[in-house]
């Protein structure tokens, strides 16, 4: 089984903020595939949906730890359905990047991310795959980096990102099916 982590917040107060662009990709994935409805584990602290990419039998998962302990949702999945590392790939958000660029990488830092330092923490690797998208701001942002991340799209915003969050039901089967490199290659 291959497992695909949204990183977000749960509760109306985040949706549609750029912090959880990860939720956004993996509702645009489940969308694309035939998948269950999401359902609520509270022993996993994240919501699940089961179904299939192509051959593979594809666990979509959105933490409900908040970004911070993603990693605790993340590790007692990977853990009771014994889940290799090789097999997770992690969509999140990344202020560093332009509005809606996607970046795929085979592993690396937690760059900053609160939510790739836990998961990074919880499974003791970086060995894992990971897609980015860019939430940068369009226009210097004078505040808090927090205030910005965790504020809600612009509509001008929103049309950047809606277009590669529609690519990521593409890139997660193209993950799946060509490997990390090739999928670098065609979008990096």
């Amino acid at each position: 089984m291959k497992l695909v982590v949204g990183l977000g917040n749960p509760g109306k107060k985040y949706e549609n903020t750029r912090h959880n662009v990860g939720f956004l990709g993996v509702d645009e994935v489940f969308a694309c595939f035939d998948f269950n409805e999401f359902k609520k584990s509270e022993k996993h602290s994240a919501e699940i949906s089961e179904g299939r990419i192509g051959e593979e039998k594809v666990m979509l998962i959105k933490p409900q730890t908040f970004m911070n302990l993603s990693g605790r949702a993340v590790r007692s999945i990977m853990q009771f359905y014994k889940i290799p590392i090789e097999d997770v790939i992690v969509i999140y958000d990344d202020v560093k990047l332009p509005l809606g660029s996607l970046r795929i990488r085979p592993k690396g830092s937690a760059g900053g991310h609160n939510g790739m330092k836990s998961l990074i923490q919880e499974l003791g690797t970086q060995e894992f795959v990971r897609v980015r998208i860019g939430i940068a701001p369009l226009i210097e942002f004078r505040g808090k980096l927090e205030d910005y991340v965790l504020g809600k799209f612009t509509d001008e915003e929103i049309s950047l990102v809606g277009d590669s969050i529609r690519m990521f039901p593409e890139v997660v089967e193209g993950l799946l099916e060509s490997g990390v490199e090739e999928m670098m290659q065609e979008f990096n």
